[in-house]
């Protein structure tokens, strides 16, 4: 196995971006034209993994227009045959670095042991303060869309701030 390579995402990784979201089976899965989209037009804001040549997972985030210091993860994921490896945590690294962000913000239900374990190991790492905080509750959804409520994690400051 070769060194992880980590770079920004571009169209052409959309495909891999939404298979590992579907194999995730955690994650929420938007259409794969959602992930070739963001890809494209939020490239510069997130990250892919390679390991052989062959994506193995995606920080797909954008700096928040309203505050284009933060940067918000749409969604992290590393393909199961890579996981316990730190690969998530260098992703969210790697791509805080590229952007320049002096924050961090993700919403992630109570139950995502796994997200809520990387970005609290991802502010102790970084020697910034999560903040954890209702967000978007259950109401907010459509109806006929069972979801759970997703509380907003904020880390910051984070370094070079």
């Amino acid at each position: 196995m070769s060194k992880p390579t980590f770079r920004r995402a571009t169209l052409a990784d959309g495909a891999a971006m939404w298979r590992i979201a579907r194999d995730s089976r955690v994650l929420d899965l938007n259409t794969s034209y959602a992930y070739l989209i963001m890809a494209r037009d939020f490239g510069e804001h997130s990250s892919v993994v390679e390991v052989d040549g062959e994506v193995v997972g995606f920080c797909m985030s954008y700096l928040r227009p309203a505050d284009p210091s933060t940067l918000f993860v749409w969604q992290i994921a590393v393909d199961s045959s890579q996981r316990g490896k730190g690969l998530a945590g260098r992703l969210l690294e790697e791509t805080v670095r590229a952007t320049g962000a002096t924050a961090l913000e993700s919403t992630v239900t109570a139950d995502n042991d796994a997200s809520n374990a990387l970005f609290a190991g991802f502010a102790a790492r970084s020697g910034a303060t999560e903040t954890i905080t209702e967000f978007i509750t259950p109401d907010h959804f459509p109806a006929d869309d069972v979801h759970g409520a997703e509380l907003l994690h904020r880390i910051e400051p984070l370094p070079g701030a």
